[in-house]
């Protein structure tokens, strides 16, 4: 299974390693950086890296490849998905996962590791009986940290049958709160038609119940749910059968599902781009025109609207006026940002204005692409709605709550 666990930086160093079985030289990563550099982008880099006596599986995460090294065949996204729950349990534990938190927790991180594979296998994955086998860190305790972070027994929840949940939990305030969370991955062509468009969505808990409470969760629409991934807690036989969400949840913070919406005719877009870019032959001058306007929102407000875009090698400056935001062109590497903020359907943004063109350069063989990044708050673009979330097995009531937003994940526009 695991052998080894790289952590690497954006610069390509690695700042952290962690062996299970032998150890694994760390010239194997030499297989890595040379696929990273044939990569243009860090997300780009190939999941799965054969090299002669190894394989390389990877994600990349919060500007961190975490690299796995196994030395036989096992179904790659077994891997990825424990290296995705590697990055949720340092988020859980530390806050943030960063490269600064890892190297000022290092004792905290390996011994966790150490918890999480046995022998290479996956052993304790959840963050609820991680947190009673090592103790996550405080200001306290790190300051007169001469014990150890391990726990002094075992914890409950992994000898019970839902070893996602700890026994004996009390809250003075009961409370639920889940978060529908939709990623927009779009590509616009030149008239406006939508060439490919698909969600991510994921449905985020944070759970604060007393005891063992038993909870369902209805949709207004479950047929939107086409491929779905579930939390180990949800009983897929109810789902199947009735499409209800049953389960009795983890506590505290979990992910209890991610879908996936590829339905042409079912992903709406949120945003339009009006353009006209325009190079010409024999000036040294170019026109550049855009305005950013909602479509389909519900009556939602677009906000935290960012346009970038990669401006062909020709373009020296620009001279440009924003209606509203700030806008910058970067010479050096020809990359323009516009940072609109939110879009007032009554006076929509744009940004107007000249390109200076390199003298005697032919006109460029194709215009840029346009990149969005935005967010609206209380609408799922996918049409998605919580109905009703009930709890059976405990006798309190608790404060019930939910929340949509919608974001741009790779959202391009061609002009």
């Amino acid at each position: 299974m695991i052998h080894s666990l790289f952590l690497i930086n954006s610069s390509g160093d690695i700042f952290l390693e962690k062996h299970w079985k032998s150890v694994v030289s760390r010239s194997v990563c030499d297989y890595f950086f040379e696929a990273q550099e044939r990569a243009t982008e860090a997300e780009n880099v190939p999941p799965v890296i054969p090299t002669p006596h190894h394989y390389l599986l990877s994600v990349y995460r919060h500007k961190i490849f975490f690299v796995a090294v196994i030395q036989t065949e096992v179904p790659p996204l077994f891997v990825i998905e424990f290296l995705h729950r590697v990055v949720d349990t340092f988020q859980d534990y530390f806050g943030v996962c960063s490269e600064p938190v890892i190297k000022d927790n290092v004792v905290v991180v390996y011994e966790v590791l150490e918890e999480m594979l046995d022998n290479g296998f996956p052993l304790a994955t959840e963050s609820n009986i991680l947190k009673e086998l090592i103790k996550p860190p405080t200001i306290l305790r790190t300051v007169v940290n001469r014990s150890t972070n391990v726990g002094d027994q075992l914890p409950t929840g992994q000898l019970s049958v839902v070893p996602w949940r700890r026994t004996g939990v009390k809250y003075t305030n009961n409370e639920a709160y889940f978060d529908v969370i939709e990623e927009i991955d779009a590509i616009i062509d030149k008239s406006g038609s939508t060439i490919t468009a698909e969600i991510q969505g994921v449905i985020d808990a944070c759970v604060k119940l007393t005891g063992m409470p038993d909870l369902t969760l209805s949709f207004m629409n479950p047929r939107l749910l086409d491929d779905v991934s579930f939390h180990p807690c949800v009983r897929f036989k109810r789902w199947e059968s009735e499409r209800i969400l049953s389960f009795i949840p983890p506590d505290g913070n979990f992910r209890l599902l991610s879908y996936h919406v590829s339905a042409q005719n079912l992903v709406a877009i949120p945003v339009y781009v009006k353009h006209n870019i325009s190079f010409r032959d024999s000036s040294s001058l170019g026109r550049f025109e855009i305005t950013v306007g909602p479509k389909q929102t519900m009556g939602k407000t677009i906000e935290g609207v960012i346009v970038t875009s990669q401006m062909p090698k020709g373009v020296l400056n620009m001279s440009l006026t924003p209606s509203q935001g700030t806008h910058t062109f970067d010479p050096v590497t020809k990359m323009l940002s516009w940072d609109v903020g939110k879009i007032n359907p009554q006076k929509l943004p744009s940004l107007k204005g000249t390109m200076s063109l390199q003298a005697g350069a032919s006109k460029p063989d194709e215009n840029p692409t346009i990149n969005l990044h935005f967010k609206i708050q209380q609408l799922a673009i996918s049409g998605l709605k919580v109905n009703r979330l009930d709890m059976y097995g405990e006798k309190y009531k608790p404060f019930k709550g939910i929340k949509y937003m919608t974001k741009a994940g790779k959202f391009q526009v061609r002009t």
